[in-house]
């Protein structure tokens, strides 16, 4: 189809001009005297780009750009200024212009600059339209997979998502729980109200109560105003909690009050607040025996799992390995600006053989990293990090009965150092370089821990981290 242009001038010479020359080039060209007039056959037709004059009675190429932008973020708007006023347009392409054309007109300067920018338009079209394909065969809801495990976490989120019941999602760091929970929300009844996430491992406890709840002006030092809560933000959509196993028995105790009776109260306040939340909740704790060791309610935890998803490990849908490199792929070589369209099928079958104990999230890491190192336009195996080629890809980690022993023997220190590096960095890479979180993986201390990341030079440990284990 020929791109539809239209010229917005007050100087019949300057629209005569541009419709013959743009007519040549094969575009489909609409010529109006002013901007009044742009705004009125804008709303019965539509068009790829606009060249409007900068300055034009009643309404400016300013004005009009301003009106563009509010209908159609899509189009195209490029601006004719005078020389010496370039300084408004400058600012002009702050507010979302394209480009700008001075006069008098270098006309194969207009002309390459109109076939460029339509250029980049339609290929910013078609990679969107890709991804909205891509997704459609094999995801739903920005949740991409095609796996059995995959279609049934999709029909949970439609059926969930046209209720006002609370759910709880659970599975292990980096199966997407928040791309789920946002499903339900952007898919459902309450898409047009607020989704409101809250990472409660990452407030501190002396301020969890405060965000969560709100506060009153003098409530507590440094409380200088009226504050609302998270609670009251999300009120009419959805209050997203993730990490909810990592909440004090506390606050526990004040959310319970809040689901139950549908109301909170400030910090420092006397009155209750009506709410009208849904809540939905994520962990990758084991809230049974959470309860069990005494650290979670049991009544919050029927209140929270009235609907239980899991949202299952990457190991458990290997056959989304492919989809989903593939689909990062995409989205990181447009995101930086490369050219790299395919993963060999060496490389896929590495990518397919790593354990991804970082899930989802950490696949996601990899094809990043990947793309921004890659210098050709297919990703190869030996693109790929030293981790997936080796701990997890084609040399898998050694146990007692594959170490041949021989007359020489062997350096058994060295051998259990390898293991335990390995196995340190895997336990690093799954908790997103949280040295913390890491060691409660390999179950050590966190002193453990900071001694063997420096004996393997395995990167630093900052000392705000250490605790008193």
């Amino acid at each position: 189809m020929k791109s539809r242009i239209l010229v917005v001038d007050d100087e019949e010479s300057i629209r005569e001009f541009l419709d013959i020359m743009l007519r040549k080039e094969g575009y489909e060209v609409t010529c109006v005297e002013d901007g009044q007039k742009a705004i009125d056959i804008m709303a019965k037709k539509s068009f790829d780009m606009v060249i409007s004059d900068l300055q034009m009675p009643n309404v400016t190429g300013i004005e009009l750009l301003r009106k563009v932008r509010e209908q159609n973020e899509d189009i195209l708007f490029m601006l004719i200024t005078a020389f010496g006023t370039t300084e408004s347009a400058v600012e002009a392409m702050k507010l979302g212009a394209y480009d700008y054309i001075t006069k008098p007109f270098k006309i194969d300067e207009v002309r390459i600059n109109i076939a460029n920018a339509l250029r980049s338009k339609n290929l910013e079209l078609e990679n969107r339209a890709l991804k909205r394909e891509l997704v459609k065969e094999n995801g739903f809801g920005g949740i991409v997979g095609n796996s059995e495990r995959m279609h049934h976490i999709f029909e949970m989120i439609k059926r969930v998502s046209q209720t006002p019941t609370n759910v709880l999602i659970t599975g292990d760091s980096g199966t997407g729980k928040e791309m789920i929970a946002k499903a339900i929300h952007y898919n459902g009844i309450y898409k047009d109200k607020p989704f409101v996430p809250v990472n409660c491992g990452a407030i501190p406890e002396n301020l969890i109560e405060s965000e969560m709840f709100g506060h009153k002006k003098g409530s507590f030092t440094g409380a200088v105003a009226d504050k609302q809560g998270l609670f009251e933000a999300a009120d009419g959509g959805t209050l997203f909690l993730d990490e909810v196993g990592e909440l004090s028995l506390n606050i526990q105790v004040k959310l319970l009050r809040a689901i139950q009776e549908r109301v909170i109260r400030r910090v420092g306040a006397v009155d209750d607040t009506p709410i009208n939340v849904r809540i939905i909740s994520a962990t990758n704790r084991n809230l049974l025996e959470e309860i069990e060791k005494g650290d979670f309610r049991q009544d919050l935890y029927y209140r929270l799992n009235v609907i239980n998803i899991e949202s299952p490990s990457l190991r458990d849908r290997p056959d989304d390995i492919p989809i989903l490199a593939n689909y990062f792929l995409k989205k990181h070589s447009d995101r930086i600006g490369k050219n790299i369209n395919r993963i060999s099928q060496e490389a896929m079958e590495v990518l397919c053989k790593y354990s991804y104990p970082g899930n989802v999230r950490e696949l996601e890491n990899i094809i990043e990293r990947t793309v921004a190192l890659e210098g050709g336009a297919t990703i190869l195996p030996e693109s790929l990090p030293p981790m997936v080629s080796t701990v997890g890809g084609s040399r898998k980690m050694a146990s007692s009965h594959e170490i041949e022993i021989t007359e020489e023997g062997i350096d058994l220190d060295k051998v259990m150092g390898q293991i335990e590096k390995e196995l340190l960095i895997k336990a690093i890479h799954a908790s997103d370089g949280v040295k913390k979180r890491a060691a409660k993986l390999l179950s050590i201390t966190f002193r453990s821990m900071r001694y063997r990341v420096e004996k393997y030079n395995l990167g630093s440990v900052n000392d705000d981290e250490l605790d008193d284990d």
